[in-house]
């Protein structure tokens, strides 16, 4: 069964040639070539079912799940030094204030390590504390930097051969598993953490909560009522602009996006079965996504993933919801659409994942498990992704120079759906709390049916009067040109309909000021799912380019004077 990242325009020559050189690399280095054989299957292997406690768990049960479901999540034995799980009394999270004075307690003295400006290998944690910008109520939005690398800058991983791993939690301010476990693991990779190790070979970006505002209201918007995770494309939110900050400055070649899911009474009135996983993970499915970025969110990183957590008796499966019609009994996996952190990520040629744990709507309960599931997961990532950092360095330039090389050639996919199927879900008897099978309708975002596909084109040409967009543009990265001279340019005029009816081709004379972006470079995918005309997430859908006429698809590489937009 053909998987959505196979299913491609025929590859360049130049394809072909990098194709080699990064499997005789991989090969090189004793590891298995992400070489795109196969997808990945749509049924993972089954984690057992977690350990029986001896008593039933000393926290109040919810009214979302009987006893018996509640007994088969006790607490871990573990101890975490947060202050939300200090005193058993505690009715309340860690709040901003505790968080950010723990936040600037691991900080480590510029001079450590190094003169500042040094690229001389440290022997110690470089721990920085990352401004990056304020909510919308003016809480300060910051991350923690840890490296071997003395006073790191922009892009230093990166020109060292350390890949940056990325961890992100509470976009969502209902969610609080995820803030907490990104402290503990911030803790464990200071000086004296159990995780401190993995910096010999990566640096890692730490953002405990994306969405303070949120977090003060317990609501899972930001101030406004946006969902910052659906805001990564457009940028319309202070919050995710400071995401789209870190992410182009620190290019990291992993992303963890971090989240809790509700248990719902839904799944017993429909299935007759309660929500069984500790935790749901899916990496990034987006369309155009390149295919070695998926395999090796497979192989490097999801199963190991799924063994730990079998390792510490946790369960796990892929990412699901249920559909909102009441006589519908089928489940979906996460989108495929380029507006949530997941999937634009990928989309920067980055290995992205979310990942979630069974908290919504649970207040305080089962919050050790929550947070301990979250740490296990974490920590899995950055050790596969320090066991991993030579390849994955290879990988995103090989990755990279593919992506740039696409341009003006094969096909690129506009518009795609999920495909139907069935799935075996493990489930809980809501009455006993043992394990129960159920056949379910599943759709599966590891193969998708396309519905629009269009010739990939040279680039995009913008108006000059589309500042919006290219400021937008800009803060994700994407590389803008502007014309210096006058010029006639060969575009495709936005087709009609739906269907896949090839477009007309016509002459335009441009104006100087006018832009140009070019796909030949490595965010094209991403420039794609914000310029395409007909994209369902994209720039000209949701009014950041104001007119159809001020956009259109240049087939043709203009040979006239321009120059990089600064």
């Amino acid at each position: 069964m053909p998987a959505h990242f196979l299913r491609r325009a025929a590859p360049s020559a130049l394809y072909w040639v990098l194709l080699g050189a990064v499997s005789a690399v991989l090969l090189g280095c004793g590891s298995k070539p992400v070489v795109p054989k196969d997808p990945p299957q749509a049924t993972p292997t089954r984690p057992e079912a977690p350990l029986q406690p001896e008593a039933p768990p000393a926290s109040p049960v919810s009214p979302l799940e009987s006893p018996a479901v509640a007994a088969r999540f006790p607490e871990p034995t573990v101890t975490y030094r947060l202050p939300a799980l200090q005193e058993a009394s505690r009715g309340s999270f860690t709040t901003q204030a505790e968080l950010q004075a723990l936040m600037k307690k691991l900080v480590t003295p510029p001079a450590a390590g190094g003169a500042p400006g040094s690229e001389v290998k440290a022997t110690v944690n470089q721990v920085s504390l990352l401004s990056l910008g304020r909510s919308q109520a003016g809480v300060p939005i910051e991350a923690l930097l840890f490296s071997r690398l003395p006073q790191s800058k922009p892009g230093t991983g990166l020109r060292n051969g350390r890949p940056t791993v990325l961890l992100i939690g509470q976009q969502h301010g209902d969610e609080p598993a995820s803030a907490e476990a990104l402290l503990v693991v911030a803790q464990e990779l200071s000086d004296g953490g159990r995780l401190q190790g993995v910096l010999e070979r990566i640096n890692v970006l730490v953002l405990p909560r994306a969405n303070p505002d949120g977090t003060a209201n317990q609501h899972p918007m930001s101030a406004n009522g946006s969902d910052i995770n659906r805001d990564h494309l457009l940028l319309k939110t202070p919050e995710a602009r400071a995401l789209a900050k870190l992410l182009r400055d620190y290019q990291p070649a992993v992303v963890v996006d971090s989240h809790e899911y509700a248990v719902q009474p839904r799944f017993v009135e429909r299935f007759g079965a309660a929500q069984r996983f500790d935790a749901m993970l899916q990496y990034a499915t987006p369309i155009n996504q390149p295919e070695f970025i998926t395999r090796a969110a497979e192989e490097w990183f999801r199963r190991p993933m799924l063994a730990t957590l079998k390792q510490q008796g946790l369960s796990a499966d892929w990412h699901h919801h249920i559909s909102a019609q009441t006589d519908d009994k089928k489940l979906s996996m996460g989108g495929i659409r380029p507006d949530t952190a997941r999937n634009v990520f990928g989309l920067r040629n980055a290995v992205s994942f979310m990942i979630e744990t069974r908290g919504v709507g649970f207040g305080r309960l089962h919050l050790k498990r929550r947070v301990h599931t979250q740490v296990v997961m974490m920590e899995s990532v950055l050790r596969s992704t320090s066991e991993r950092a030579a390849d994955l360095v290879k990988l995103r330039q090989y990755v990279d120079a593919a992506v740039q090389a696409q341009a003006c050639q094969g096909t690129i996919v506009v518009d795609a759906e999920l495909t139907a199927s069935e799935y075996t879900l493990q489930m809980l008897d809501p009455a006993t709390g043992a394990d129960k099978s159920v056949v379910v309708n599943w759709d599966s975002a590891l193969v998708l049916n396309e519905v629009k596909t269009q010739a990939r084109p040279c680039g995009y040409w913008l108006a000059a009067d589309q500042a919006n967009a290219v400021t937008r543009l800009r803060a994700l990265g994407v590389k803008v040109e502007q014309f210096g001279e006058a010029a006639t340019l060969q575009v495709e005029s936005r087709p009609a309909g739906n269907g896949n009816k090839p477009a007309a081709q016509q002459a335009l004379d441009v104006t100087v000021g006018s832009y140009f972006v070019p796909l030949s470079q490595p965010l094209a995918n991403l420039a794609v799912a914000a310029l395409e005309p007909r994209a369902p997430e994209g720039y000209l859908a949701n009014g950041v380019v104001t007119q159809a006429e001020r956009l259109a698809r240049v087939m043709v590489v203009p040979k006239v004077k321009r120059s990089l937009v600064p």
